[in-house]
């Protein structure tokens, strides 16, 4: 069975055993989690009433992702900025969608 779920405003297509690296969320290493909101589920071609629908995921880190440069300049002003940026994300492993 797989669902699509959104968390940190992105949407996932996820089913038992998928890993995922979704915005960060509050939790420790090893816990379990419920993602809340479920948009569609199905099984091959079927589609289940997503209201009934569970995912449960489990926590395997709190992580960081790639650096991205922002570089301004202004031309002939002198102006120039560098910033670097890594978002915090989860790294999840779904451990079951399932009919509540």
């Amino acid at each position: 069975m797989f669902a699509i779920v959104r968390t940190g405003g992105k949407q996932y297509r996820v089913a038992a055993g998928d890993k995922i690296a979704v915005e960060k969320l509050a939790g420790e290493a090893g816990e379990t989690i419920t993602l809340g909101e479920v948009l569609l589920a199905g099984e091959e071609g079927v589609v289940a009433d997503a209201s009934k629908v569970v995912v449960s995921a489990e926590i395997i880190a709190q992580a960081k992702s790639e650096k991205v440069i922002v570089f301004k300049k202004r031309r002939r002003h002198n102006y120039r900025r560098k910033n670097g940026h890594r978002q915090l994300l989860t790294l999840l492993r779904i451990v079951s969608v399932a009919a509540a």
